[in-house]
């Protein structure tokens, strides 16, 4: 599976498409919408490119009252990085004063399959930013994040189709003191995905992440490991939300997040897409419903079998 629609909301807000130049369309209240700023990614030579269509942005929309900006195409993003649009919005810090939240590569497999999107260092945001409440990234391919400390960020999301041990460990290496929101999607082996569970081990200790209540480990190839690591994991005592979703999970994860410490505070527990036998998915349902927990089973997949092989897959790969 791919990734087939834009962003329809984000931080709370719906998603805008700033117009084309000469487009008749009526502006909303700068600080009412989420402004998606795209680019084509195979552009034409008569197409506005990235970097004016921000200058242009700058130059009609009340930059103060800018809340969240989505960042979807650039010209080529299979081959240029988004160095040059991180590079514009941090030079543009002294006007988007109340920005919020920034999401860098809204594209779906029509713009850019997600493993072929080209990121770069993103951290330097956090820096030209240290109001950002949300950051989120789709694509791993050039992704830099060096260890940083961050006072005010409380949403970190890294979308890709499979993320490198090296930014596991660098993410989970960050002090992030107000973070409550952390989702990664680890993705599959053959697409980067070269993490283990060593690699996550201080994020489920916790203790760089002293406000975390939502932790989402999704879209993994080793899902029933992931979940054998969080079974026991002391950073769970004091989650709301736990999401495994979009992965390859299978009854072992299961058994192993069953056998481990009680899940009966959560508020919720997301396994959908995966690889549970309708009695397993039954018996973690049973298990924790009773205690008020939502638990999402929901997308139940069938391996597909060739030559005496089965195949999983995760829900988003290319």
């Amino acid at each position: 599976m791919t990734i087939g629609v834009h962003l329809q909301e984000f931080h709370g807000l719906p998603v805008f498409e700033f117009p084309a130049p000469g487009a008749a369309a009526e502006l909303p209240d700068a600080a009412a919408v989420a402004w998606r700023l795209s680019a084509p990614t195979y552009a034409d030579p008569e197409d506005e490119q990235w970097q004016p269509l921000f200058e242009r942005f700058l130059a009609t929309v009340d930059t103060a009252r800018v809340r969240a900006v989505v960042v979807g195409g650039w010209d080529e993003p299979y081959e240029t990085s988004s160095a040059g649009i991180v590079t514009a919005l941090m030079g543009a810090n002294d006007r988007l004063t109340g920005l919020e939240a920034v999401f860098l590569g809204d594209m779906t497999f029509e713009d850019c399959e997600i493993s072929w999107i080209v990121q770069s260092d993103v951290t330097p945001l956090l820096a030209a930013y240290p109001g950002l409440h949300t950051l989120a990234v789709r694509g791993a391919t050039g992704l830099e994040f060096p260890p940083v400390r961050h006072e005010g960020l409380r949403r970190l999301v890294l979308q890709t189709g499979g993320l490198p041990g090296r930014l596991v460990r660098n993410v989970a290496a960050c002090p992030l003191p107000a973070l409550e929101y952390l989702e990664l999607w680890l993705g599959r082996d053959e697409y980067g995905n070269d993490s283990t569970p060593d690699d996550l081990e201080p994020i489920l200790a916790g203790i760089r992440l002293p406000a975390l209540r939502h932790l989402g480990l999704r879209n993994s190839d080793h899902q029933d490991d992931v979940a054998a690591a969080v079974a026991n994991a002391p950073v769970v005592r004091r989650l709301a939300e736990l999401d495994l979703s979009m992965g390859v999970l299978t009854d072992k994860g299961v058994e192993a997040l069953l056998a481990g410490q009680p899940l009966t505070h959560l508020k919720r527990l997301d396994l959908s897409h995966h690889y549970l036998s309708e009695e397993t998915g039954d018996r973690v349902v049973k298990a924790l419903a009773p205690h008020g927990v939502d638990v999402d089973v929901s997308d139940r997949q069938v391996p597909d079998e060739y030559d005496g092989t089965l195949y999983r897959y995760t829900a988003v790969g290319e």
